[in-house]
C-alpha cells in the first residue's frame, strides 16, 4: 500500500508536470516554428515587392530565419523548466566574439548589401572599383567578380569596391571620345578641321547629336594642338576610337598634313686648342 501511495505521489510530483511540459514544449516548438515559417513567408513577399536582389532576399530570409527559430528554441527549452539566462548569454558572447573575428568579413557583407541595394552597377556593366577594371560578372554578398579586357577573372572584396571611387562607364547609353591631334604651324587649320570633320561624317557610330566638336586646344612650342570629341554610343566607345585613329591617320598622309614631333637643333662648334709645345 505505501509502495503504491509512493508511486502515485512520484507520478503527481514528478512524472505528470513533467509529462505536461514535455507536450508543451512540443507544442510550442511545433507551432512557433509554424509561425517562424509565416513571417519568412511574409517577409519574402514583401522582399520581392521592393524589387530586391535574389541573393540579398535568401541571405536576409536564412538570418531571420535562424534567429527565429533560435527563439523557439529557447522558448521551448524555458517551457521546460530549464533556464536559459545563462544560454541567452552564452550565445551573447558567441555572437561578440564571432563577429569581432570576423570584422572583415562583415565589412564587405555591409558594403555586399549596399551595393545590391544602391545598384552602382550590374553584372555586364564594364567599371572601374577596388583598384581593377573590368566588365562585373557577379555581384555577391561578401565579393564581386570582374573580367578584364584580357579575360582574366578577379575577385573583388566589397569593403575595397564600396570604399572608394566607383566608375561606371556603361551607365550612360552615350560616351565621348577625347583625341587630341597635332599638326604643323606651316598646315592650313580650316582645311585640317573639313578633314576631321569629313572622317567624322563618314563613320556611321559618330552621333550627330550631340555634334561633334573639333577645336584648337593649345598653341604649343612645336605644334598645334587640337581637340577632337565625337559622341558615340557606349558599346561603340573602344572600337570607334581605334578606327578614329587610324582613319584621321591615312586621311592626314593622303593630303599632306604633317603631325609634328619634338624636335632639337644642335650646333657644332670647333674650338682649337693651342699646342703646348708651340708655346714652349
Amino acid at each position: 500500500m505505501l509502495d503504491r501511495l509512493a508511486h502515485l505521489d512520484w507520478i503527481q510530483t514528478y512524472a505528470l508536470p513533467w509529462s505536461i511540459n514535455l507536450l508543451l514544449a512540443v507544442g510550442t516548438f511545433v507551432i512557433g516554428r509554424w509561425i517562424a515559417g509565416g513571417i519568412v513567408a511574409v517577409a519574402r513577399r514583401l522582399l520581392t515587392r521592393a524589387r530586391l536582389d535574389a541573393i540579398l532576399i535568401n541571405f536576409i530570409l536564412s538570418i531571420l530565419q535562424g534567429v527565429l527559430l533560435l527563439v523557439v528554441v529557447v522558448a521551448a527549452l524555458n517551457r521546460l523548466g530549464i533556464d536559459t539566462t545563462s544560454l541567452v548569454a552564452l550565445i551573447g558572447a558567441a555572437g561578440l566574439a564571432v563577429g569581432l573575428a570576423l570584422q572583415d568579413s562583415l565589412k564587405n557583407f555591409a558594403a555586399g548589401v549596399m551595393l545590391i541595394v544602391f545598384r552602382p552597377f550590374r553584372a555586364g556593366d564594364f567599371v572601374e572599383a577596388g583598384g581593377t577594371s573590368g566588365v562585373v560578372e557577379k555581384i555577391n554578398i561578401f565579393s564581386s567578380t570582374f573580367r578584364t579586357a584580357d579575360n582574366r577573372e578577379i575577385i573583388v572584396p566589397n569593403g575595397a569596391i564600396y570604399a572608394g571611387v566607383i566608375t561606371n562607364y556603361s551607365a550612360r547609353p552615350t560616351r565621348r571620345i577625347d583625341l587630341q591631334l597635332r599638326i604643323s604651324y606651316d598646315d592650313d587649320i580650316r582645311q585640317v578641321k573639313a578633314i576631321i570633320a569629313q572622317v567624322l561624317k563618314d563613320d556611321p557610330r559618330v552621333l550627330a547629336d550631340p555634334a561633334p566638336f573639333v577645336g584648337v586646344a593649345e598653341l604649343g612650342e612645336h605644334s598645334v594642338d587640337l581637340h577632337v570629341r565625337p559622341w558615340v554610343a557606349t558599346a561603340d566607345h573602344f572600337a570607334t576610337m581605334s578606327d578614329l585613329k587610324e582613319k584621321l591617320k591615312i586621311a592626314f598622309d593622303e593630303n599632306g598634313i604633317t603631325i609634328p614631333y619634338p624636335q632639337m637643333d644642335m650646333h657644332q662648334r670647333l674650338v682649337q686648342v693651342p699646342d703646348p709645345q708651340k708655346s714652349a
